[in-house]
């Protein structure tokens, strides 16, 4: 099956009569809850007949609803977080109490994980680098931008995120020593390119710190943190992955001692010196 659930749906949907598109349009909204609820739910769910659900699955191209289910549900571990959104609407107050309790679950599990002797080994890791560079495409780039920003506090070279506008990752590549460390981020649908870098990169010498989460697959590296972000919503919770950055960029302050002080001195320095602040 090589097209998606989703792009079928969105293929058939300007040839639907009425009840399908309406059914159609649900699924679009709602991909997720195919592979959680019978046809005969999904049609309680939609307002249409269960005729007109198997109707719909095999103008898509499916045998059965089972067929139809089985596709979404593959495609729902790495796929759109569509596939996480509930069909049913809570009132705010719940909806901020899931939330809370979502990102509580999902703090507690993540460092529960990771030892402190992994994150006290990445943080002397990013000291001892002779230049540390952070990957991350679509969302992972602002986490790659964001921990780099923190670190640009205390690491003596300050780190890059790359690639910068115009430039292609090979022009980094070409410089990778073993004296380098590459953090990645690989969070949920990361572009296959950060994968063949980050192995290029090992292959290279350089040290490879990947920070992904449970439903993304790991990336070839020296060391792999795993965040929990599920949400009760098609919006990934991120609050775990920021305490983990917080966690690195905080050891790495720690364990930089005398050194890191004197380098945050010379930046508060210079801002007085500016006045950019």
């Amino acid at each position: 099956m090589s097209d998606s659930f989703i792009t079928r749906v969105r293929d058939a949907l300007a040839q639907l009569p009425p009840t399908e598109r309406r059914l159609a349009d649900f699924m679009l909204d709602f991909p997720g809850n195919l592979s959680s609820y019978s046809a005969s739910e999904i049609a309680q769910l939609t307002g249409v007949s269960n005729a007109t659900v198997t109707r719909l699955v095999q103008r898509l191209g499916y045998e059965s609803y089972e067929e139809a289910r089985r596709h979404a549900r593959l495609q729902g571990g790495t796929g759109s977080p569509l596939f996480t959104a509930p069909a049913s609407v809570s009132g705010t107050a719940t909806a901020m109490a899931l939330q809370l309790q979502q990102a509580h679950e999902n703090l507690a599990a993540t460092l529960s994980s990771i030892p402190q002797t992994l994150i006290d080994t990445v943080a002397r890791a990013l000291l001892d680098a002779r230049q540390v560079f952070f990957l991350g495409y679509r969302q992972n780039r602002n986490f790659a931008a964001y921990l780099r920003w923190q670190l640009t506090q205390v690491l003596a070279v300050p780190p890059q995120a790359i690639p910068g506008p115009g430039e292609t990752l090979a022009e980094y590549g070409g410089s990778l020593t073993q004296q380098d460390m590459l953090v990645v981020f690989a969070l949920r649908r990361s572009v296959p390119l950060v994968a063949r870098f980050a192995e290029q990169a090992q292959r290279a010498g350089a040290r490879v710190l990947c920070i992904t989460d449970h439903a993304s697959e790991a990336l070839p590296a020296d060391w792999l943190l795993r965040c929990h972000t599920q949400a009760p919503g098609p919006l990934d919770n991120h609050m775990a992955l920021t305490m983990l950055c917080h966690l690195i960029a905080s050891q790495t302050m720690h364990f930089a001692g005398a050194a890191g002080r004197r380098r945050m001195g010379a930046i508060e320095t210079w801002h007085d010196r500016l006045e950019e602040l």
